[in-house]
């Protein structure tokens, strides 16, 4: 299968504290020769200062001075590279239970999630959190990257032992794509190049994988929807009545002549024309980012959805979220907030705390209400004005929120749609 080499992958990357998180993402970006060489020196540099024998692969991730100087990462690190391939973008997030709001946000746009195990120790209770937040992110792919291969001699029992425990637990989650590579980040072994010490492994090194990883049907290609960012009137020579709506396509595709309906006014019309970057489409499809013209005059401003006629999302004003909390103060009760989806922006009340999902043990406490930093609760909110919703499962465009702190500004809360 062919791939084009414009296509972007990004990808998160998840274990604890010492699994080799950011040795293995240093392989990844030394071994394909993603590393300028004024950082390569500056990385040998201090690599010999702290007294290693060789280049520390660690140091090309960790971007922060605590980090550097501490060995832990503690923010959520994007990294860039390419290969003939594919582009990628990392998330590098950290491994600790009181960094789950950005193992959230650094995952929350990904394709794929990297979920590392110490041969050692095998699938433990932090393998578990992360799983369980790749689940309910709906991450479409998860490459369980088994490390330190070499500290168990390469042993093909210690991988199978540790494939079969994951299997046991993840079955009860909603992961539609699991693979397995016993790797050694340290020394190479099936990150980029093929290992010779695991002749028993016959799949693909992980850089192999995440070129070949299939991610176009990964976007709702079914549902058309077109949330409206702004109203383009260019007011020049030529475009002197020209009325388009930009924005980005959040799902499905879009062809000039469509019937579509605006929301919420209920207006119908037809595309007349879509213009993207290099001038006219006869069509365009998720996540391209376009302008549209209709046949008829309506009043459609940002925030406003264009859909199909016969395909429409569920307007609501009540709706069901899974969310976590990312800020320092707690919810307060009934307090208002601004809530955006997509490009809409509305006031909006927590009504209640279902349940808070105990992030350890993966059970649900109903009688703890009280939302705390790092917290994941299923609440219930009500809004001032409809959204046009479908649910994270069927989009995650159009199936996620954030929730905005009226008078800070600061976004606490992130959100998916039951």
């Amino acid at each position: 299968m062919e791939i084009s080499n414009n296509q972007l992958l990004r990808f998160t990357t998840a274990g604890s504290v010492d699994d080799g998180k950011s040795t293995l993402i240093g392989r990844l970006l030394y071994d394909s020769k993603s590393i300028f060489e004024d950082q390569l020196e500056a990385i040998e540099t201090t690599s010999k200062r702290k007294g290693h024998e060789g280049i520390d692969l660690a140091l090309f991730t960790d971007g922060l001075r605590d980090e550097r100087e501490q060995g832990i990462t503690i923010d959520v690190a994007y990294r860039y590279f390419t290969t003939p391939k594919r582009k990628f973008i990392i998330a590098d997030t950290p491994g600790h239970i009181q960094y789950t709001r950005n193992m959230v946000t650094g995952a929350s746009t990904a394709n794929a999630a990297i979920i590392l195990v110490d041969a050692r120790h095998g699938v433990i209770e932090q393998t578990k959190r992360h799983t369980f937040i790749a689940s309910l992110l709906q991450i479409p792919h998860v490459i369980v990257c088994i490390n330190k291969m070499d500290l168990v001699e390469f042993k093909e029992e210690a991988f199978n032992r540790i494939v079969k425990d994951f299997e046991n637990f993840a079955s009860k989650m909603l992961i539609t794509d699991i693979r397995f590579i016993p790797i050694s980040a340290l020394l190479g072994d099936n990150v980029v190049n093929r290992s010779e010490n695991m002749s028993w492994y016959q799949g693909a090194p992980l850089l192999h994988t995440l070129e070949t990883l299939h991610i176009s049907s990964d976007l709702n290609k079914v549902d058309a929807r077109f949330p409206v960012q702004t109203v383009l009137r260019p007011q020049r020579e030529g475009y002197i009545d020209y009325r388009g709506y930009a924005g980005r396509i959040a799902g499905g595709m879009f062809r000039v002549g469509d019937e579509v309906i605006v929301l919420p006014s209920g207006f119908n019309s037809k595309i007349k024309s879509i213009n993207g970057p290099s001038g006219e489409l006869a069509e365009a499809v998720v996540p391209m980012s376009v302008s549209l013209t209709l046949e008829d005059d309506i009043d459609i401003g940002r925030g406003d959805m264009i859909v199909r006629s016969n395909n429409q999302p569920n307007p609501s004003q009540d709706l069901e979220l899974m969310l976590c909390w990312l800020n320092n103060n707690p919810a307060k009760p009934r307090a208002k907030y601004t809530i955006r989806h997509t490009s809409n922006e509305q006031k909006a009340m927590i009504k209640e705390v279902v349940y808070k999902i105990d992030i350890n043990t993966l059970g649900r406490s109903q009688d703890d209400s009280e939302m705390n930093m790092n917290d994941i609760c299923k609440v219930r909110i009500r809004t001032t004005q409809p959204l046009m919703i479908d649910s994270y499962r069927e989009n995650r465009m159009t199936g996620s929120v954030i929730l905005i702190d009226e008078n800070t500004n600061e976004t606490v809360a992130a959100g998916m749609i039951v």
